[in-house]
């Protein structure tokens, strides 16, 4: 059998309605204008087959700031390409406000939701916690 060699293809920017919206809600948190999202964050990570540096706008499900801990939903299940790149690579950082944190994602099960038992917020499809492991560093 012949050895076959998987080349990733770079990404090309997102031209749908969907991209479209990410990439305003990224320009709008960039600006000083998160407020106005709600209670959103800002997750760098790293694409898991380009190895560039991304970006996604958060919903924040359940936040902890003084321990240092988020709890954000994915709204499109596992399949979210955040969500994807944060299995590869858990330790990643955000930013809340205008602060930058180094995190650590720990997957939730469905049981555990947000708060240790309460049900999953809103019927987001998957939960996911960022922890700064007990304290803020800054970066």
């Amino acid at each position: 059998m012949p050895h076959r060699q998987i080349i990733p293809v770079p990404s090309q920017p997102a031209t749908d309605c969907r991209g479209l919206a990410g990439r305003l809600r990224i320009c709008a948190f960039r600006v000083g204008l998160g407020r106005l999202l709600g209670r959103r964050l800002l997750l760098h990570h790293t694409g898991r087959l380009s190895g560039l540096d991304r970006r996604a706008v958060l919903d924040v499900v359940e936040c902890d700031p003084e321990a240092g801990t988020w709890v954000v939903a994915s709204w499109f299940g596992t399949g979210a390409d955040w969500y994807r790149n944060l299995r590869a690579q858990p330790k990643t950082v955000i930013e809340v406000g205008s602060r930058h944190y180094a995190v650590t994602a720990a997957f939730l099960t469905p049981g555990e939701g947000a708060g240790g038992g309460r049900p999953r917020a809103g019927g987001a499809a998957c939960l996911v916690r960022l922890d700064t492991g007990g304290g803020h560093r800054r970066r």
